[in-house]
């Protein structure tokens, strides 16, 4: 026997409540955007719930547990059209009641009697604990947009901000609105954990786009527009205080950056300075492997290359510091009267001129030990990765080349530099190397990071002899230099971000008076110069009264009445005697965007006058049409022709959906050439509204604008590519090409294996 359940009839809608018009306006919005997401999960949620059941069923290990499985199912498939409805009757109950006072934390906690006392139920426990456990998840992912939305929930409210918990749309309440919602299927406790278990997996899982679609659309609303914030960082120092739970859920997401898809997010920070990137344990015991691997694959296909005759002596790790160290010496201090010689350009150089050295010290060849010569392999590796993205004119090549000796000191005694990230040395690396980088205009360089870079690496050069406190130090001045430059290219970029948002308002301004008077004009036939003053003259009055004052505005309804009362006036099939003052009115809001009296006192005329086309003056007519074509208009550069969109194919539109969901600032690399030069510019700003794109260079300033649609048809046909943050990095990207270069010599030793070679 079904039970019928009525809950949609008891819940509050937005039509009912005791809400300011604009307020409810704002919140409508919220309710359609949400609504229309969580329908399409609840439908994936319940798509992938059933599919669960019927797998354990057919998993089952005895016919009771089986016939239980099928028994949800049932049950599920019975009641699954209530769900969906219930759910969102819930969700608009919840916005509705924004107003309602929160409930006030008990002041006094009365005495508790034994008797009193009592077992939780299980389904109380388990159900909560669940709903609680998928909502902090969602929280901490969503922690900055959320506290944004809670802002702005807080100004609906005419209350203080909102926080997680309390948000309508927020994890929790949409957890506990499921949880509700959920009674109309009538399963059992079991079933309905695992329910919520996929609501986690499938009902949540573009969360985080829509909550920033929702603060978007409350920020176009005019609900906090500017509200902006960017988390402090906190200092080492506060940052080695961090105990307890806030260390292991950072390493547990690293674990899951690692080991899921944490790569493939986009970069959005500023290049040459700080990653956020964690680093790995257990790379460099990969790394052996590898070399290993490497080496032995190198001793079958060329006898000898990959490690020294036994006749050879091995050079100790001390002779090869200290052979380092005068050559890192003659650069530093050049003999008197000579030219400072050219630094090494690689690492292979350095090694050539150390061996030869040795050679005429002993009399006889020597060979590096396996351990230093597995540093210098490594090394080498990564700095011909390097040289691959280095403009071979850039002044940053040449300091790349002045930085590797010492780096060669430092790897010989600090493996850490392959393995971290976080590495002073590779910091300073990344950030000399990615000066010259291929991808950066050389008309974008600041000059100054170009002199504090040079100082640095002379600094190294001149005073490193094994304190890896010299490379932090210098890391240290060219990071705070990259984070005033990073801070002074957010400024810029604000500016701009700033300035198309006002294009995109003025645009849809602009639009709204369009929609005015078509809709005005829709059973009425006007002459085609009324048409065209229309929709030059009077758009532009529309447009400013919506730009000042809004739809609420009663300026705005008293416009939409004039433009009205125009059409009708001026109507050829339908017309009527225009209102005595409309003629006053007109002429009024003419010389507020600008026209001279005389000018607007003659489209005023024109546009309460009923006369057919053929009955005007057409030199007066004339004369008129070419002193409003020489005037500009409002908005004029602001508004260009919209082209026609051609549809997209399946892959195009998989790349709009996917830019439509990045966050600002995200950086992208276009294709300039045939030969594959790339260079990086950062989506600033969009608009899901107009489609248009803000893009910046690194310096925060404005080089150009697109629109979405014209960039995801380049992302389909590999023009352009979002830059991830395992590759934002030029000295991680190299990094991941040198392993692959690594990895690729153990599918070398596999096939020289199954060759029929022996395993060494």
């Amino acid at each position: 026997m079904s039970v019928t359940f009525e809950h949609s009839a008891l819940h509050p809608t937005l039509a009912s409540a005791q809400l300011p018009r604009r307020v409810r306006r704002a919140l409508e919005q919220i309710y359609a955007i949400a609504a229309d997401e969580m329908a399409r999960a609840l439908e994936r949620m319940l798509a992938e719930f059933e599919q669960q059941q019927f797998r354990l069923a057919d998993q089952a290990a005895n016919p009771g547990l089986q016939q239980a499985y099928f028994d949800t199912l049932r049950l599920v498939r019975q009641n699954r059209a209530d769900l969906i409805p219930e759910f969102l009757s819930g969700l608009e109950a919840a916005l509705a009641g924004i107003r309602n006072p929160a409930p006030a934390p008990s002041k006094t906690i009365s005495h508790v009697h034994f008797g009193d006392l009592r077992l939780v139920e299980d389904h109380e426990l388990d159900e909560v604990s669940v709903l609680r456990a998928i909502a902090s998840r969602h929280e901490s992912r969503t922690s900055l947009p959320l506290h944004l939305l809670g802002q702005r929930f807080g100004v609906l409210a005419g209350a203080p901000a909102f926080d997680a918990d309390r948000l309508p749309v927020g994890p929790r309440q949409l957890g506990s609105i499921l949880a509700q919602a959920s009674r109309v299927l009538q399963i059992e406790l079991q079933p309905r954990l695992d329910l919520f278990r996929c609501f986690e997996h499938y009902g949540l899982h573009g969360y985080v786009q829509l909550v920033e679609t929702m603060n978007a659309t409350l920020a176009r609303e005019g609900i906090l527009p500017n509200l902006a914030y960017v988390p402090i960082r906190a200092r080492p120092a506060l940052q080695s205080e961090l105990t307890g739970d806030a260390v292991r859920e950072r390493r547990e997401q690293a674990a899951r950056q690692r080991n899921g898809s944490g790569g493939d997010r986009p970069y959005t920070g500023w290049f040459g300075g700080d990653n956020d990137e964690q680093d790995d344990p257990e790379s460099f015991t990969l790394l052996q492997e590898m070399l290993s691997s490497r080496r032995d694959l190198l001793n079958k296909l060329v006898p000898g290359s990959a490690s020294a005759p036994p006749s050879r002596t091995q050079l100790s790790t001390e002779d090869v510091m200290q052979a380092l160290a005068r050559m890192q010496g003659s650069v530093r201090e050049p003999p008197s009267g000579d030219a400072a010689p050219r630094p090494p350009r690689s690492v292979q150089e350095v090694r050539q001129a150390l061996l030869a050295q040795s050679r005429q010290t002993r009399g006889q060849a020597a060979a590096l030990s396996r351990e230093d010569n597995d540093a210098f392999e490594l090394l080498a590796i990564l700095m011909t990765e390097i040289q691959r993205e280095l403009r071979q004119d850039a002044p940053g090549n040449r300091l790349v080349h002045k930085l590797v000796v010492p780096l060669l000191r430092l790897v010989l005694k600090d493996r850490g530099f392959f393995v971290q990230q976080s590495h002073p040395a590779r910091q300073l690396l990344n950030a000399v190397a990615e000066s010259g980088a291929s991808w950066a205009a050389e008309d974008e360089v600041d000059p100054q990071l170009g002199e504090q870079l040079s100082h640095a690496v002379d600094d190294v050069v001149a005073h490193y002899e094994g304190d890896a406190t010299v490379f932090d130090a210098a890391n240290q001045r060219i990071q705070q230099h990259l984070q005033t430059m990073a801070r002074r290219a957010e400024v810029a970029e604000r500016r701009h971000v700033d300035a198309a948002r006002g294009k995109e308002k003025l645009e849809l301004a602009k639009r709204r008076a369009a929609e005015v008077i078509a809709d005005a004009s829709r059973d009425h036939t006007l002459p085609r110069f009324v048409q065209t003053l229309l929709a030059n003259s009077w758009t532009d009055v529309l447009t400013l009264v919506q730009l000042r004052s809004g739809d609420e505005s009663e300026e705005w309804q008293q416009q939409v009445d004039a433009t009205t009362a125009i059409v009708r006036a001026t109507s050829l099939n339908h017309p009527e005697s225009p209102p005595p003052a409309l003629a006053a009115q007109i002429e009024h809001a003419l010389m507020l965007v600008g026209y001279h009296s005389s000018e607007a006192g003659d489209i005023a005329r024109r546009l309460t006058a009923h006369v057919v086309d053929d009955e005007n003056d057409p030199a007066s007519r004339t004369e008129l049409a070419l002193r409003l074509k020489a005037r500009g208009r409002l908005g004029q550069e602001a508004a260009p022709e919209k082209p026609v969109v051609v549809p997209r194919t399946q892959r195009e539109q998989a790349a709009y959906d996917v830019l439509r969901s990045l966050p600002f600032g995200t950086w992208f690399e276009f294709v300039t050439n045939q030969q594959g030069d790339v260079i990086r510019r950062r989506l600033s700003w969009f608009s899901p509204m107009t489609d248009h794109a803000l893009f910046v260079n690194q310096r925060g300033q404005r080089v150009g604008e697109q629109s979405l649609d014209s960039l995801a048809r380049a992302v389909a046909s590999g023009q352009a590519r979002i830059v991830t943050v395992e590759h934002s990095s030029l000295v991680d990207r190299a990094w991941h090409s040198a392993l692959s270069v690594l990895r690729g010599f153990i599918g070398g030793k596999g096939a020289v294996a199954q060759s029929g070679e022996p395993q060494a």
